[in-house]
């Protein structure tokens, strides 16, 4: 997904291969700018921000434990897609990049090791991640684990040592690490991932929310405070970034089916559970919530809303591919 990559992509001469749609989602209300090339936006902040994810993570003494973080954080094909919704929602109120990129890597960190994680033996069990081997195939069970306890602190770290403090206030500083926190904690992330474990009374929209939505709507909120956005805008971006988190997820799913199918592999998933007809409604009806949240920054000019607007739209349809 948009942050949450499939476990076993297709890939065709090095880059991952999209799979065409069965069928495409039908928006309701507007689409992003046509002047607004999103692909030229994402793959040169991808750039800037691989430049910093590599300072940030240099090899060190013990050798094995950066090598196994650098291995899934530095991993090619990543589309970044925290970190760039991070960078758009804090651009939108005239906040400056630099400000942002922090914060940004902090997001790719506790992404990567929450991918870690999840692709486990005693969790999901991927043994591969973006085309390659996960990390634990690589590294063991044993190191891929402390690869990820040691990603989620290092990314608090970065937030606090490098933002730079004329640009951020501390009490910013302060939401920023809480926000993080509550998104991979108990009350997000891990909870969607223990509803998936064990099942039990919990609709999978709610474990779907947790495990996929939790990270859009960090990153859209993360970047809102560090523009200045007021409360209410907060509020709105914190419920388009899950829809957008949940949009991606599903399409996902939708385009897996029938792989899942043919090789009668059960999976959790909104297609599996809901069959992919409901699936494609869901994944309409999540757009559209998405663009309507966004509707309230239109006031902000075409040009600074382009890019969250444009995410929308990506993520239903994928409609280029992203040669990182």
């Amino acid at each position: 997904m948009l942050f949450s990559a499939s476990a076993t992509p297709l890939r065709v001469s090095g880059y991952v291969r999209e799979k065409p749609n069965r069928m495409r989602m039908k928006l309701s209300i507007r689409s992003s700018s046509s002047n607004f090339d999103l692909r030229t936006y994402w793959t040169s902040l991808i750039t800037e921000i691989n430049e910093k994810l590599e300072e940030a993570i240099p090899v060190k003494y013990p050798t094995g434990i950066y090598e196994a973080m650098r291995y899934s954080v530095l991993a090619k094909g990543a589309k970044r897609a925290p970190p760039v919704m991070c960078v758009a929602a804090c651009e939108l109120f005239g906040g400056d990049r630099l400000a942002a990129f922090p914060t940004a890597c902090a997001l790719e960190m506790v992404h990567a090791a929450s991918l870690i994680h999840d692709d486990l033996p005693c969790m999901d069990d991927d043994p591969v991640r973006r085309g390659k081997p996960s990390n634990h195939t690589v590294f063991g069970a044993d190191m891929a684990i402390l690869a990820g306890d040691a990603l989620f602190p290092l990314g608090f770290q970065h937030i606090v040592s490098l933002t730079p403090p004329h640009l951020v206030p501390r009490s910013t500083i302060l939401r920023l690490i809480s926000e993080i926190a509550r998104s991979v904690g108990s009350t997000g992330m891990a909870a969607g991932q223990y509803v998936d474990l064990e099942g039990g009374p919990f609709p999978i929209s709610f474990a779907q929310e947790k495990k996929f939505g939790a990270m859009g709507e960090c990153s859209a909120v993360c970047g809102g405070l560090l523009g200045g956005a007021t409360e209410v805008e907060l509020e709105s971006l914190r419920l388009y970034g899950r829809a957008v988190g949940m949009l991606y997820q599903v399409v996902d799913d939708i385009r897996d089916d029938d792989d899942n199918k043919k090789k009668k592999k059960k999976k959790k998933s909104f297609a599996g559970v809901f069959g992919t007809e409901r699936a494609m409604e869901m994944a309409d009806e999540l757009s559209v919530k998405a663009k309507k949240e966004l509707q309230v920054f239109d006031k902000y000019g075409d040009a600074s809303v382009a890019p969250l607007y444009s995410f929308v739209d990506y993520a239903a349809h994928r409609h280029f591919l992203l040669h990182v």
